[in-house]
């Protein structure tokens, strides 16, 4: 395919350089006159271990070229764009999106609408989910109409690591691909035909926040790793030897579980745990800031789910909770999240039946004992059978267990906890 790149930074360059080397005909495109020049010398005009190899070889078999300008004549022959422009930080915090939005007038300005193949333009870089609707289309549409036989949006992130970004490049960890509707780009397909990586079709503002997850949680990591290891030390420990032994897990440490969003945490050991950990990292100075802040997001989380919950109830509405201990088949209630959201729904006034077969009051004991009739004194008469439960009406059901499927109950609505 003729491929047109434009802005030829770190990523930019990257994909021209990959893309020439698998056979596509490849123009960059770049307001740096140096960028430019380096490309048409057969240079890499960024650092990047091999390279270097792959520009000299495709410019010296006239698969790379680079220019200031695009013609509206060289577009009208192109059939992928890829927009690769930077997106740096505002004084605010937020992206700069004055390249973006200058590159898409640019390219949808010399798009012809009558063009015999659709251009399927690409978006590398990474913004703000929303972008691509309220911003990008716009900009098309104003300069192009909506005319679908004309151009295609994608909305494609990367996942490029400096110093090995042509492995990654090859060998992604996984392939994005956000739509406006969420369906296939037969162009898109045709680029990533011989890529092998887990590939996911999804509608833009999915694909836009999914680099924003990598690489917050990226940083969530490290920092995580570091309060532990700022722990160790402080404390004699060997900390190649407790990193050694978490990253063993990939039952549980290293895998999907627990990164699913859904309900808060709790039970008898997280809580308790972390308040410990908080304690011994302030006792030795380890100052661990991310750590401290574990239980403040979760009281949060617990707050926005129980307005999730009431969003859209009448004051006195009858309610129906699925499940009440920390887990499914348990009766441990122990700093159970659905004792918190229970409690907040009588103290606001509404009519709470709670069902959970695993959870009988008199045979609470100790700990557990104590700990639900403290946080939730009116246990008893709010827990109801299944043949109470299957024989009344209910205003909302909330269900922490995706039990509501199994059971014949009469409701308006029911809102699962289990996932966001």
């Amino acid at each position: 395919m003729k491929i047109a790149v434009f802005g030829m930074g770190y990523v930019g360059t990257t994909a021209a350089g990959c893309l020439a080397h698998v056979g596509h005909e490849v123009l960059g495109v770049d307001t740096s006159e140096e960028k430019v020049g380096k490309i048409a010398s057969g240079e890499s005009p960024i650092a990047e271990p091999g390279l270097g190899d792959l520009v000299r070889s495709a410019v010296d078999n006239k698969r790379l070229r680079a220019t200031i300008n695009i013609a509206a004549s060289e577009l009208d022959s192109t059939s992928v764009a890829i927009v690769c422009v930077g997106t740096p930080s505002a004084p605010d915090g937020s992206h700069n999106m004055g390249f973006i939005a200058e590159v898409s007038r640019q390219i949808a300005s010399l798009i012809n609408p009558s063009r015999k193949d659709r251009l399927t333009v690409v978006y590398r870089s990474t913004f703000r989910p929303g972008t691509m609707d309220e911003l990008v289309l716009p900009i098309f549409k104003q300069s192009v109409g909506d005319a679908p036989e004309a151009f295609e949006l994608v909305y494609n992130p990367e996942f490029l690591r400096e110093s090995v970004a042509i492995d990654d490049y090859f060998n992604p960890p996984k392939i994005v691909i956000g739509t406006r509707d969420g369906t296939h780009c037969e162009n898109l397909d045709r680029l990533y035909a011989n890529i092998k990586a887990p590939v996911f079709y999804t509608r833009f503002r999915e694909a836009e926040m999914t680099k924003f997850v990598d690489n917050t949680f990226h940083a969530v990591k490290i920092a995580f790793a570091n309060e532990i290891g700022r722990v160790c030390r402080q404390l004699d420990i060997d900390t190649s030897k407790v990193h050694e032994i978490f990253v063993s897990d990939t039952k549980l440490n290293i895998s999907p579980q627990y990164l699913r969003p859904g309900g808060a945490f709790g039970g008898s050991c997280l809580p308790k745990d972390v308040r410990a950990l908080q304690q011994i990292s302030s006792d030795v100075g380890a100052h661990t800031h991310l750590i401290d802040s574990l239980l403040r997001t979760n009281e949060a989380h617990k707050h926005f789910l129980f307005d999730m919950c009431v969003r859209d109830l009448n004051a006195g509405a009858k309610v129906l909770m699925t499940g009440l201990a920390f887990k499914a088949n348990s009766d441990d209630l122990r700093e159970s999240p659905n004792i918190d959201l229970a409690r907040k729904l009588l103290q606001n006034g509404f009519e709470l039946s709670i069902f959970d077969p695993h959870v009988e009051p008199a045979r609470l004991l100790g700990q557990n004992l104590g700990y639900a009739y403290a946080n939730l004194p009116s246990i008893s008469k709010l827990l109801i059978s299944r043949e109470q439960m299957e024989s009344s009406c209910y205003d909302l059901v909330i269900d922490t267990r995706k039990w509501a499927g199994q059971y014949s109950i009469n409701t308006k609505r029911i809102l699962d906890l289990s996932r966001l």
